[in-house]
């Protein structure tokens, strides 16, 4: 059975950023509710247990038809929603650091250059999703999902992503997406996404 993974941090601790009960209600009510659906899909196949999450969305067709659409949903928002709370830390290096500097500069010609790129894949998501920075066959690249969907599912490595389902701003942004993702960009953990480099 899948487990809500602790934050790590305090729920107050991206501030000003990201506030305490955004994050409060994100993590316990919506990822919450993420993993108990999963595992009640799961438990419907008890011969899927023993899959890790990447297992699973890396070859949904496998799945059972009368869970796929549960664990691609409920999977993907708990897989997804585990890298997001790594993937942010109070403080921190506010650029990629490492062999990220490296890829980086190879892929978009600078940090400014994936700033640019994914922000743009962030706000213009019509409705809600996530945009990300993956890596596939070697390569950086950044685009955008839909609603739970996981770049696991498109074979291609999630290493950072960011949320722009309403839930993840709108008490504090309301309808400014922008300057939600804007400010994201301070709470990055530039050590974890490095973690995740091929």
């Amino acid at each position: 059975m899948f487990k809500l993974p602790e934050l790590g941090y305090e729920f107050g601790a991206l501030e000003p950023y990201i506030d305490a009960k955004t994050m409060e209600i994100h993590h316990g009510k919506h990822h919450g509710t993420y993993v108990a659906k999963l595992n009640e899909a799961l438990g419907k196949h008890p011969e899927l247990e023993s899959k890790s999450i990447e297992e699973l969305l890396s070859d949904l067709e496998t799945i059972p038809e009368d869970i796929r659409t549960a664990v691609r949903n409920h999977g993907g928002g708990h897989h997804n929603h585990s890298l997001f709370w790594e993937n942010m830390q109070p403080g921190g290096a506010k650029e990629p650091i490492g062999a990220m500097v490296e890829a980086v500069n190879k892929a978009f010609g600078g940090f400014d250059g994936l700033k640019e790129k994914m922000t743009e894949a962030a706000v213009s998501q019509f409705g809600s999703g996530w945009a990300w920075l993956a890596e596939s066959d070697g390569k950086l690249e950044v685009y955008s999902t839909a609603n739970q969907d996981s770049p696991l599912s498109e074979n291609k490595k999630p290493m950072l992503g960011v949320d722009v389902w309403e839930h993840a701003y709108y008490l504090k942004y309301q309808n400014r997406r922008p300057d939600y993702v804007e400010a994201w960009w301070n709470v990055v953990n530039w050590d974890a996404v490095g973690q995740r480099l091929s």
